[in-house]
């Protein structure tokens, strides 16, 4: 039986490379990964453990995020379970925790979701690969906001080994 799932929400692709290296840390490797979709159809109440990973766009989640855990409160309130945000603003020091990242205290306010672990990871900026307009929204949110600029790089700010940290602690859970 597999124990743990992992269900993410992503807009650019780094919320799943995260949630592939927590599998890829897991101790029994028994989780399964699952769109926030496909996590829709699942029967929540058959595992030990669920992990919940959303990045953020334009300053929000994906709204889906928090309709599925209000949604689903009573079941993910009785599980062991752990939630984590993905965003550019977490690669500054004084916001990549969560008791510091706005966005994770933002969420925590919006729902009765008591998680048994949160964590924050920073993301990643890939302008090669943005569409015209999001290229120039996010060049000049990342000039408003002292990072880079440069849009023919991307810019990976996340720090693999905090996730690694994190895989740790959901495997004690």
């Amino acid at each position: 039986m597999t124990e743990t799932l992992i269900i993410y929400s992503t807009t650019d692709g780094q919320t799943t490379k995260i949630c592939n290296k927590l599998i890829e840390k897991s101790s029994k490797n028994d989780a399964k990964l699952c769109t926030l979709d496909e996590a829709n159809k699942e029967d929540l109440k058959i595992y030990k453990k669920i992990i919940i990973g959303a990045s953020i766009r334009y300053g929000k989640h994906n709204p889906g995020v928090l309709t599925f855990v209000k949604k689903n409160i009573n079941i993910l309130n009785k599980t062991k379970t752990a939630f984590f945000s993905v965003n550019v603003v977490a690669r500054k020091k004084e916001k990549n925790t969560p008791s510091t990242n706005p966005y994770v205290i933002k969420f925590m306010k919006q729902t009765d979701w008591k998680p048994t672990n949160v964590g924050v990871f920073a993301g990643k900026v890939d302008y090669p690969s943005y569409r015209l307009f999001d290229k120039y929204i996010i060049k000049f949110i990342m000039w408003l906001t002292k990072g880079p600029t440069d849009t023919s790089k991307s810019f990976e700010f996340t720090d693999w080994s905090e996730v690694e940290k994190f895989g740790e602690v959901i495997n004690k859970m």
